[in-house]
């Protein structure tokens, strides 16, 4: 039968792929933001500026670039984690930003299913319709010429029928939509694992799974997401082979305003298998890109029951402005017990 060997969360936002002298260029584009969420509500940056403290502080070039290279070690760091589990297949969750599904069709749930899929550069006048800020973090979740990328269709069918028997309704894409960029290519959610988590390597075939996250009428609560990955991680397990998995949630966390309390809350609820908490985060707190923690909640679930224990790899607040907007990044790993974690 299968077997969860590893499972990892990690942050993907463009701040950990823009030199730290750059995170201005974003920040120009919060200022200009009419509705930064926080805790449930909408505010003009200014608002934001006057309700929170004042993060200059945290905004000097040596704090970026520390911790920037601080979330960098940790990239490297989660690499060396599934490379050391080396499992046959990797199914990663995460969320799709148009790129891929459009408002045709916002599945809340889908697997992908197909045997191969591509994974392509940007053209040029993509990157130049792009915001401030982005395009130099998006190269670096594409490979340099276009690239075919293995998959795992046998576990995928098994998991889109494991997980209906249990009660689910997800989507199955066996050839990806056309997308915003019209190549039929795998976004950057995933695009981020292979190309800085794996080092561009395609040696690891994919499972994508795909959560609406974002867009509304229709994201999963969280607690759909939790019941979700608690099936997922018994479909993983009843798959009729010798098979090593792993898992990686891509994603999160708090952005484009750092809630480093909420962050914490969070990961402390992961680190202690709570459910409940997990579960229990409301809708109104899962908006703008703090909502990719639904990709972590549904990886949580599925590791339940794997035996592993997760570890903390480093969490640092990224902030781009007085305002306290930026990208708040975590990176978790799924282990073996030791010893010491045991006791």
């Amino acid at each position: 039968m299968a077997e969860i060997v590893v499972g990892i969360g990690t942050s993907h936002g463009p701040l950990l792929n823009t030199p730290p002298d750059q995170w201005g260029q974003r920040a120009a584009a919060d200022r200009r933001n009419p509705a930064l969420a926080f805790r449930g509500e909408d505010y003009t940056f200014d608002q934001l500026a006057e309700l929170r403290e004042d993060f200059t502080a945290e905004n000097t070039p040596e704090e970026r670039r520390q911790r920037h290279q601080r979330c960098r070690e940790a990239i490297d760091a989660l690499g060396d984690v599934v490379r050391t589990a080396a499992p046959d297949v990797l199914v990663v969750v995460s969320s799709d930003h148009k790129e891929t599904f459009t408002d045709e069709l916002l599945p809340r749930f889908a697997f992908y299913y197909g045997a191969t899929m591509r994974h392509e550069p940007f053209k040029p006048e993509h990157l130049a319709e792009m915001p401030p800020g982005l395009a130099i973090a998006e190269v670096a979740n594409v490979p340099t010429e276009s690239t075919v990328r293995q998959c795992h269709p046998e576990l995928a069918v098994h998991l889109i029928r494991s997980t209906s028997e249990q009660g689910f309704d997800p989507s199955a894409s066996k050839e990806l939509p056309a997308g915003k960029y019209g190549d039929h290519g795998i976004p950057h959610g995933w695009g981020f694992v292979y190309q800085n988590i794996l080092g561009g390597s395609g040696d690891i075939p994919f499972v994508p799974l795909f959560v609406n996250t974002f867009w509304e009428p229709n994201p999963p609560s969280a607690a759909r997401c939790w019941q979700f990955g608690l099936a997922l991680g018994r479909a993983i397990a009843s798959f009729p082979g010798d098979l090593r998995v792993g898992l990686a949630a891509s994603g999160g966390l708090s952005h484009f305003v750092v809630d480093e309390e909420l962050d914490r809350a969070f990961l402390d609820a992961l680190l202690r298998d709570d459910g409940e908490h997990l579960a229990g985060l409301s809708a109104s707190l899962l908006r703008s890109g703090t909502s990719e923690l639904r990709n972590w909640i549904v990886v949580a679930g599925a590791m339940r029951g794997s035996g592993l224990v997760p570890r903390l790899v480093d969490y640092q607040p990224c902030y781009r402005s007085e305002a306290g907007t930026g990208n708040a990044m975590g990176f978790v790993a799924w282990e073996p017990a030791t010893p010491a974690s045991a006791a």
